[in-house]
C-alpha cells in the first residue's frame, strides 16, 4: 500500500466509548516491548507516529490509527507487564474484549512475538484468548534483525510450536530496523481489506451510459 496520509484519529482509555467505524480495521496485539509501536511506525513509514518507549507498558489507550481515509491500524494496549497492578490489567483486558466483541468492522488480529524467544505464557494465553474471541490471529514474529539468517526458521518452528499455533496460521517475519517483512504484512492486509475497498472504488466510479 502506498501511504498517502495517515493520522492518529481515535484514543480509546478504559472508559472510552469505542467508536463505530465504517472503514475495515486490522488490529495488533503483543506484550509490553515486543516492538509493536516500531512495527506501525515501519508500516506506515513514520519515524514517531506510535510512540516508542524504554518503559514496558507505555501503550495504556487503544489508538487508532486512520490510513489514507481507506482502513484503520488498531494499536492494542501491551500485556505482560509486571510493574502494573493486577487491577489495571484485568481493565486493560476488559478493553480489549470490549473491541474485539464490539468492532464490526475488525477484519484480522495481529499478534507480535519476539522471534528470538519462546513464547511466554503471557503469549500463549493471549494467542488462546484472541482465538476464545473469534478470531485466527496471524503471527509477526518481531526483532528479526537481532538473529543470524541460519536461525530464522528455527525459532519460527519455536514460535509455532510454543503457541500450538492453529494449522494454516501465518507467521511473518519483520525487522524495524531494516524493515524486512514489511511488504508481506501489507500484501496480505491489503487481502484482508480488498473486498471492502473494492467495494468503495466501485460505488465511487461514475456510471456508464447504457448503449
Amino acid at each position: 500500500m502506498i501511504i498517502k496520509n495517515v493520522n492518529l484519529e481515535t484514543v480509546c482509555g478504559i472508559t472510552s466509548r469505542l467508536p463505530e467505524n465504517e472503514l475495515p480495521e486490522i488490529a495488533f496485539a503483543g506484550k509490553s516491548n515486543v516492538g509493536k509501536s516500531s512495527l506501525i511506525n515501519g508500516l506506515l513509514n513514520r519515524k514517531a507516529l506510535a510512540r516508542t518507549s524504554a518503559q514496558p507498558g507505555k501503550t495504556q489507550t487503544i489508538n487508532f490509527y486512520n490510513v489514507n481515509q481507506a482502513m484503520y491500524l488498531v494499536d492494542l494496549p501491551g500485556y505482560g507487564y509486571a510493574k502494573v497492578t493486577q487491577e489495571i490489567r484485568e481493565k486493560w483486558g476488559k478493553l480489549i474484549e470490549r473491541y474485539l466483541h464490539g468492532s464490526r468492522q475488525l477484519k484480522a488480529v495481529f499478534l507480535l512475538i519476539d522471534i528470538r524467544h519462546e513464547p511466554s505464557e503471557n503469549d500463549k494465553r493471549m494467542y488462546e484468548w484472541i482465538v476464545w474471541n473469534g478470531y485466527d490471529p496471524i503471527i509477526i514474529a518481531t526483532k528479526l534483525d537481532k538473529i543470524k539468517r541460519s536461525q530464522i526458521q528455527k525459532q519460527l518452528k519455536l514460535i509455532r510450536t510454543g503457541l500450538n499455533v492453529k494449522p494454516g496460521t501465518q507467521i511473518l517475519p519483520f525487522s524495524a530496523e531494516t524493515k524486512q517483512g514489511r511488504d508481506e504484512i501489507w500484501a496480505l492486509i491489503d487481502r484482508l481489506i480488498a473486498p471492502e475497498t473494492e467495494a468503495e472504488t466501485e460505488a465511487e466510479a461514475p456510471e456508464q451510459p447504457e448503449n
